[in-house]
């Protein structure tokens, strides 16, 4: 009796293992880990501005996220380390409390240096403020 109860338990900590490492490389399989780059305020009824990124290392994608009033995008273009650069169609109303889709970088890993915009925003009454995030 004594035997089947051992065996029962571990059976049972072996099933709990499992788990737990089925977990573990789920969680670990998700892409990246996102870091905030950088913000600007929307100032004008059109507007331009540049963020310039001081985050060390590469990335592989960017996301924009908007609070305190809506944003039309016109143009959006990455300025790299290495001089290159990539514009990114971004040509979207992006409301209050939302984000841009994930837009991949071209290549693999890419040094940024900084993000330029062109945007309008909807109201003069309010102060939009454009968030960037990189997934490393």
């Amino acid at each position: 009796m004594k035997q089947l109860m051992i065996s029962r338990k571990a059976i049972s900590a072996v099933g709990l293992l499992v788990l737990l490492f089925g977990f573990s490389v789920t969680t670990n399989a998700q892409p990246g880990v996102w870091q905030g780059l950088g913000s600007a305020n929307v100032d004008g009824a059109r507007d331009h501005d540049i963020i310039r990124v001081n985050a060390r290392g590469a990335f592989t994608a960017l996301q924009l996220g908007i609070r305190r009033g809506d944003i039309e995008f016109q143009r959006v273009v990455v300025h790299f380390e290495n001089g290159g650069e990539q514009e990114l169609q971004v040509r979207d109303r992006i409301r209050a409390g939302g984000k841009t889709r994930v837009i991949d970088l071209n290549g693999n890993r890419r040094r940024i240096q900084s993000v330029e915009f062109w945007y309008g925003k909807s109201d003069w009454r309010t102060r939009p403020r454009v968030s960037l995030w990189g997934r490393r």
